[in-house]
């Protein structure tokens, strides 16, 4: 996909963005978010996590504005369309009080309403970030969501997305994925599966099987491997078939997910982990792969912009600041209490090392009335009912079963998982989604509780909110970072 060393990179008629708007969150870096950043001529990202319950969950909602639906009537087989809005549309909004209902959980082996669902929440999020313009539009995947992926991503090609992102793991068969599905082939990913021998099981998609045959062949999209290892980086790069096109070199101060500590496992007195030289990836050595790369974690200023592009980089990867804007996916509520915190200068991120189900580190902001709270996540029972962070195992008759660290412990001792595994764990399918205003509401009338993770680098938001107050626009944090002036001057 990049040009020859004789010109520029390219991505097709684009010039490569300086800066790339991280993908965050459930529906954090929403379509609207991410087609304010396009616009303005950078790279915006929608996250492609749980896009299908996001996709059912609106249409319980009674799709008040509508923009579903404007998005669905552009999805080239509507018959597929009509199954899903039969299935969930509420016209004009479920009951106050009413649950959600559930939509089907992944599995190696999807049924065709999972994949139809998520194929579907993955276009509409697509099309509609790159409605009214030309500008460049990614998808930001998770690779521990191994089962979700091949559908997704043909849903966001099927939209026309401009360039899928991975992190969380070795993106090694991506590559191959989107060069498959760009000619509607049938695909099949690897998914790692508890004691089986890997390669044995794979994710599959046959394009044809779902949607019929005849279909153009589709804009096979770039794809950047998120690393935090230099080594990652030159691994990736050295086989024809897990090169990448780029990459997104994340430091530990970026939010989210973060690469465990290289070091022995050291923790401060607030029972943070401690990140060291060694868990910053050599940027040099990034540079002589010879491939484009962004820095991301501590790069959303523009002061640390120019760092960046002094050390040879494209550009930089930016998401608090940018979670914080107008045009975020969090609630109105959330965005306005995380605002006040900043102006108060009382905002902090702490690095959970077990939250997450993944064993990943997971960034979590320190909010009154969230699960940062111990008393709030103490009160939560332990339930697993999305289970898009559940993995797969072999069961002793042979077969398939899934399990979870954040699940009831006694069902996930059956299954043959730890206790030490179980402890400190945390839904974050469930707050995720309570962020941007999709909590489920159970039958005894709780309301999930939501949890918001922002990069530990808070920087650049406490230096917007001086100059802006009451909040800034998308392309209000572009201007002050510089952006539009720079490219201008190129």
């Amino acid at each position: 996909m990049t040009a020859t060393s004789a010109e520029p990179p390219r991505w097709g008629d684009h010039q490569l963005p300086t800066v790339i708007q991280g993908g965050m969150g459930v529906g954090v870096s929403s379509w609207r978010l991410a087609g304010a950043v396009a616009r303005a001529g950078q790279l915006g990202v929608v996250s492609g996590t749980a896009l299908d319950l996001v996709l059912a969950r609106r249409l319980q909602d009674g799709d008040p504005d509508r923009s579903v639906r404007r998005a669905l009537r552009a999805f080239p087989v509507p018959d597929v369309v009509a199954r899903v809005m039969d299935h969930y549309f509420v016209r004009g909004g479920r009951p106050p009080g009413t649950p959600y209902a559930a939509v089907p959980r992944m599995a190696v082996v999807q049924t065709r309403m999972a994949t139809e669902l998520a194929v579907l929440g993955n276009f509409v999020e697509v099309w509609l970030a790159k409605e009214g313009h030309d500008g460049l539009v990614g998808i930001n995947f998770l690779e521990k969501i191994q089962m979700a992926t091949p559908a997704a991503a043909y849903g966001a090609m099927l939209a026309g997305v401009d360039v899928v992102l991975m992190g969380a793991g070795i993106p090694r068969d991506i590559p191959g994925l989107l060069d498959g599905l760009a000619r509607h082939e049938a695909v099949h990913l690897p998914v790692d599966v508890a004691g089986a021998t890997p390669g044995t099981y794979t994710a599959d998609l046959d394009p044809a099987d779902l949607l019929g045959p005849g279909l153009a062949p589709l804009k096979r999209p770039a794809f950047l491997a998120i690393v935090s290892a230099d080594v990652l980086a030159s691994h990736l790069a050295r086989d024809e078939e897990s090169r990448p096109d780029g990459f997104v070199v994340e430091g530990p101060k970026a939010g989210g997910h973060n690469a465990p500590a290289r070091g022995k496992a050291v923790l401060d007195d607030l029972g943070q982990p401690v990140f060291g030289p060694r868990d910053d990836a050599d940027v040099a050595r990034v540079a002589a792969v010879g491939l484009p790369f962004w820095l991301a974690g501590a790069y959303g200023t523009p002061e640390g912009l120019a760092a960046a592009l002094d050390a040879g980089a494209t550009g930089v990867q930016v998401g608090t600041l940018f979670a914080l804007a107008d045009e975020t996916g969090l609630t109105d509520e959330l965005r306005t209490q995380l605002l006040g915190a900043l102006r108060a200068g009382t905002l902090e991120v702490r690095t959970d090392p077990l939250v997450s189900p993944t064993g990943f580190p997971f960034k979590v902001a320190q909010l009154a009335g969230t699960l940062s709270d111990p008393t709030i996540a103490a009160q939560r029972p332990r339930l697993c009912d999305l289970g898009f962070l559940r993995k797969p195992f072999v069961r002793p008759n042979g077969k398939l079963g899934y399990r979870c660290p954040a699940e009831p412990v006694a069902p996930h001792l059956r299954k043959g998982g730890t206790e030490e595994d179980t402890v400190g764990r945390g839904c974050l399918c469930n707050s995720l989604t309570a962020n941007i205003g999709l909590g489920q509401v159970r039958p005894d009338g709780a309301v999930e509780e939501p949890m918001i993770t922002l990069g530990s680098d808070l920087e650049g938001p406490r230096r917007m909110v001086e100059l802006h107050p009451e909040g800034w626009s998308a392309l209000q944090a572009l201007d002050w970072l510089g952006v539009r002036a720079l490219d201008a001057a190129r």
